[in-house]
């Protein structure tokens, strides 16, 4: 049984939810000056993130009905030990990006443009909807989540540069209808929208087949898989770093949570064994595709960028790794696991990368990479944060990485896919190729270039996130414990 109830407290699933969406509220009338209200977030978010993982490891799965109304009239947010660790993923990140944001939009002061005053309810409202998208157990609910993410998003990329913003916004206003008429096709045939009321009752027909084919390919869209993934790197890669941060690190990943939900929670007996090769295959171009382009890309943040395009295609393996109409498979337990370890750790390690980056374009003036030499000398802390947050994305010990990568490396072995293990081997070479580039400019033997100053408690946020991607890797049980909290069975027994 939940414990809240025991102890007379309030629920911190709906305090997770009131409290980015008060900072919201105090934001749209406030201004830049809403920037004040970001130290107290940033330990408050935390805070309740680690509650509710003390809840759930302690009473298992929570659940709180909104009013007391009960589904399939009411509204219930849900957390499991998935949910937990992507809501304590969300108040780091958030609370890194947010006070780095400080310096860049300061409560008084400094650019008076639009921007300065828009972008605190752009991000507080992001905060939300992540949140919501973490805790709902409702189709529609989540349609609601995802499009005021979108719009969050959306105008966060705006702040870097217009055109990015609005291609990402074709893109995604494509799978918000196509996720949408897969959520009205499976209400007009099932007549409930609520997750696990849906669980008891859909069966595999055509409607379902047809309405789960279009949500997946709206989330797809929304997580940007290749070769759907053309609005990530302009986007990412021109929007302002803590927003870069947030919507490489969290953004893309609530789609890939959503899918997991789906197909994981809600659909397994619908999983073919051509529709996981298929979605396997995406994965692997991903990985390969999008390495390459960072391989080629001449500014650091596309770098960073293409290298979100690249990592996303490890969390998609999972499905051919889980299998297929081949029966029950004991490895699927290590593919699912190792996919939502890569999902946390690249978060970890890609916000951190991201900030890095900030400081290096506000202290050297650009983010060429021919303009790099002898950075390492000049910002040896920042550069330090970034090679730190290279290790786990190119999967090396002791790095969160490279527990994700083992564990579905293990799956891949027991399961005799070799090709699969040979994609994830490859990608981490060819992340080492890309990664290093960066990294042997900053360090080159030269004259460092004329900077700005940079402030060394700024610079201590990328360091924290790069630092907590490899802590990962030496402390991985406790994450890896709390994933086991609530799991469904496909994701022990294999898609089936």
């Amino acid at each position: 049984m939940p414990l809240v109830p025991e102890i007379g407290l309030p629920s911190p699933l709906l305090w997770l939810i009131i409290v980015p969406l008060s900072a919201l509220l105090a934001a749209v009338p406030l201004g830049r000056r809403a920037a004040r209200s970001m130290p107290i977030v940033a330990v408050v978010m935390p805070a309740l993130a680690l509650w509710l993982i003390v809840e759930v490891s302690l009473g298992g799965p929570q659940e709180h009905t909104l009013g007391g109304w009960t589904p399939p009239l009411g509204i219930a947010l849900r957390a499991d030990g998935l949910s937990a660790a992507m809501l304590l993923l969300t108040a780091v990140l958030g609370a890194a990006a947010g006070l780095f944001s400080i310096a860049l939009y300061p409560p008084r002061g400094g650019d008076e443009s639009a921007a300065s005053g828009t972008f605190w309810a752009l991000f507080f409202s992001l905060w939300a909807a992540l949140n919501v998208v973490f805790l709902s157990g409702d189709l529609f609910n989540l349609y609601v989540a995802l499009e005021l993410l979108t719009i969050a998003s959306v105008g966060l990329a705006a702040l870097g540069s217009l055109a990015a913003a609005m291609r990402y916004l074709v893109f995604a206003l494509f799978g918000s209808l196509a996720y949408l008429l897969g959520v009205v096709l499976v209400y007009a045939r099932w007549g409930t929208l609520d997750l696990d009321l849906l669980g008891t009752m859909i069966d595999a027909e055509p409607a379902t087949f047809l309405a789960a084919g279009l949500m997946t390919a709206g989330l797809l869209v929304k997580a940007a898989l290749f070769p759907l993934h053309g609005w990530l790197p302009p986007a990412h890669g021109a929007a302002p770093p803590p927003a870069s941060a947030v919507l490489s690190g969290l953004v893309v990943k609530a789609a890939f949570y959503i899918l997991v939900r789906l197909w994981f929670d809600l659909l397994p007996a619908l999983a073919t064994e051509a529709f996981v090769q298929a979605t396997g295959a995406l994965g692997a171009l991903a990985i390969l595709v999008g390495s390459v382009m960072a391989i080629r890309a001449e500014r650091l943040k596309l770098v960073i960028a293409y290298s979100t395009v690249a990592q996303l295609g490890y969390l998609f393996l999972i499905w051919p790794l889980a299998g297929g109409a081949t029966g029950e498979m004991p490895w699927a337990a290590g593919a699912w696991t190792g996919g939502i370890f890569h999902a946390v750790a690249h978060g970890l390690a890609k916000a951190a990368m991201f900030l890095a980056a900030g400081l290096m374009i506000e202290a050297v003036g650009h983010d060429r990479l021919d303009g790099l030499a002898g950075l390492g000398r000049a910002l040896p802390f920042t550069t330090f944060s970034f090679g730190l947050a290279a290790v786990s994305l190119m999967g090396l010990p002791p790095s969160g990485g490279f527990i994700a990568k083992w564990l579905m490396l293990t799956a891949a072995f027991a399961a005799d896919e070799l090709v699969w293990a040979g994609v994830i081997l490859a990608g981490g070479l060819l992340a080492a190729i890309y990664l290093f580039r960066p990294l042997n400019r900053m360090l080159q033997k030269a004259d460092p270039p004329e900077l700005k100053p940079v402030a060394r408690r700024r610079e201590l946020l990328p360091m924290s996130l790069a630092a907590l991607a490899i802590l990962m890797g030496l402390a991985p049980g406790g994450l890896y414990a709390l994933l086991q909290i609530g799991r469904p069975v496909a994701a022990l027994e294999g898609l089936e």
